[in-house]
């Protein structure tokens, strides 16, 4: 069974605890049933080459501060799997490692997705010495796993600027973040992803979206995996606290 591409719109690391992204989260994972496995490429993992998670039992990273004890105690046991591991090295010629686990763009939404943590995770690095073309052209040799019952995942933002964030309830959107975030959406739909490949051509102001490009750059992987014509449809489709997109994208 030809399986989903999916990015998810992380978020705080709260999100892990519930709220109101939660339930499309779960909705996601009944709908996907029980895949073969998981490939996610998280913002939370930058290395200087290509690595991908390759034991039995990964860790489960707590790499943030200042939470609430519950966050920090919370674990997801999920299996790893050191096939999947080798067959992603195959196909992109990534270094297997036992020096990463599951960081929190992973668990947080997958404690939502498969709640029994019982679907194998690997995690594919972010490879900072890569282009945002050469991330695409990576991500297009994943391509055959989602015939192999794969789901390849990434987890980000689309819009992601810390600096601006408002802290109360319900905060208006910026309009450059809504601007962004439409035009995203818009190259999705379309299925135009040099435009998504140029993001700063995307919109106006659309550095102050993508400052930095970490949470960005997951949406490449998910993106490559969109053939010519095959639907796009989005989910927690809000921006949260005006400036960071929890806007979740299903390819399939």
């Amino acid at each position: 069974m030809r399986q989903l591409a999916v990015f998810f719109g992380h978020g705080s690391p709260m999100n892990a605890l519930g709220g109101p992204f939660a339930a499309a989260w779960r909705d996601l994972g009944q709908a996907i049933g029980t895949p073969q496995g998981v490939l996610m490429v998280s913002a939370h993992w930058e290395t200087r080459g290509l690595g991908v998670t390759a034991q039995e039992h990964p860790e489960t990273i707590h790499d943030f501060g200042g939470f609430p004890p519950a966050l920090h105690a919370m674990q997801y046991p999920a299996p790893g799997s050191p096939a999947l591991a080798a067959r992603v090295s195959d196909l992109t010629g990534a270094v297997q490692t036992q020096q990463w686990g599951l960081d929190h763009g992973t668990w947080s939404v997958l404690h939502h997705v498969w709640p029994d943590a019982d679907v194998p995770v690997v995690q594919l690095s972010l490879n900072r010495e890569l282009t945002a073309r050469q991330h695409y052209d990576l991500a297009r040799a994943l391509r055959p796993l989602r015939n192999e019952g794969i789901v390849i995942a990434g987890s980000g933002d689309f819009v992601h600027n810390l600096r601006t964030w408002k802290r109360e309830d319900g905060a208006e959107p910026y309009a450059w973040a809504s601007s962004f975030n439409t035009a995203v959406k818009a190259a999705l739909e379309r299925g135009d992803h040099d435009a998504l490949i140029d993001w700063v051509g995307l919109a106006e102001d659309a550095q102050l979206s993508v400052p930095t490009d970490e949470h960005y750059l997951p949406l490449l992987y998910v993106a490559a995996q969109q053939a010519p014509g095959e639907p796009v449809s989005f989910f927690n489709d809000v921006i949260d606290g005006g400036s960071i997109s929890m806007t979740g994208v299903r390819i399939g």
